[in-house]
């Protein structure tokens, strides 16, 4: 199935697909083997950062190869894409979807750079999204301005015909300072006036009770990446720091499975509330 039809279907069911960021191997098998473990489906997300860490070629080999190898249904999905042109060699190299990010650009401006995404991404039938609204990146404030506004994101989906929108609902990227609030009054709000499949970005460190919510109430994919490099970065120092293994094929596999246990208890909080969500 492709993604935007298992983003429609979710969706309808008020189940939520979870997005992790991979960044090598080692964080993309303790990716896969959380999904492969719980059988769920999985997004697979490249930055231009990681891009460029990696190679854009071997990034996308390593997921395809590691979905086939893991038996996971799966996608592989430009994060915060900045350009067209990093789109168009994104979708060039296989991508199932990609993110065109606009959102600090006037309102206009965004609605122009999407549509323009939204229409090189038809001719490979890929899958695009777009992000309306202030959610913080690393290092900028966590203030409230800038939250998307419903009939903004009905004008902004209408005008580019993109297939998912990520909101600013009281997320932002990184960790927090304290615990966020998010505004799911007005995540109902956007949900009511628009089509598109709504995007939850910043979820690391958000309590569960609070995504299960958003869920609930319109989000359909949730972002997880701050909260993966951590894990995987703070057990390697921690590792490191207690002995003097040199053979990183002994260290590695260690910082790997706290990335599997992190990305399980995601997996279980999204698959948990879908089963609370029927029962009802």
């Amino acid at each position: 199935m492709n993604l935007k039809n298992k983003l429609n279907e979710f969706t309808r069911q008020k189940r939520g697909l979870l997005a992790t960021n991979y960044y090598n191997l080692e964080t993309l098998h303790g990716v896969l083997k959380a999904a492969s473990a719980l059988n769920e489906p999985i997004i697979l997300q490249l930055t231009q950062s990681s891009i460029d860490y990696m190679g854009l070629e071997t990034a996308v080999k390593l997921g395809r190869t590691g979905l086939e190898q893991f038996n996971v249904e799966g996608w592989i999905h430009l994060d915060h894409g900045a350009s067209v042109e990093l789109a168009q060699k994104c979708l060039d190299a296989g991508f199932d979807s990609v993110m065109i990010d606009g959102s600090e650009l006037p309102f206009k401006e965004n609605i122009k750079i999407t549509q323009e995404v939204v229409k090189r991404a038809q001719k490979y039938g890929a899958h695009v999204e777009a992000e309306l609204g202030y959610v913080a990146k690393l290092g900028q404030s966590h203030g409230k301005q800038g939250f998307t506004q419903p009939e903004e994101a009905k004008a902004f989906v209408d005008a580019t015909g993109v297939d998912a929108l990520a909101v600013a609902i009281g997320t932002a990227h990184g960790f927090y300072k304290e615990e966020p609030n998010l505004d799911i009054d007005l995540l109902k709000n956007i949900a009511k006036v628009t089509n598109a499949t709504l995007v939850l970005h910043g979820s690391s460190g958000v309590p569960h009770k609070q995504v299960q919510m958003a869920i609930s109430n319109g989000i359909c994919k949730v972002n997880l990446a701050t909260e993966i490099k951590n894990i995987f970065m703070k057990t390697l120092q921690n590792e490191l720091s207690n002995n003097e293994e040199i053979d990183l094929r002994k260290v590695f596999p260690k910082a790997t499975l706290q990335v599997t246990e992190l990305v399980k208890t995601k997996l279980l909080m999204i698959k948990n509330q879908s089963n609370a969500t029927a029962v009802h």
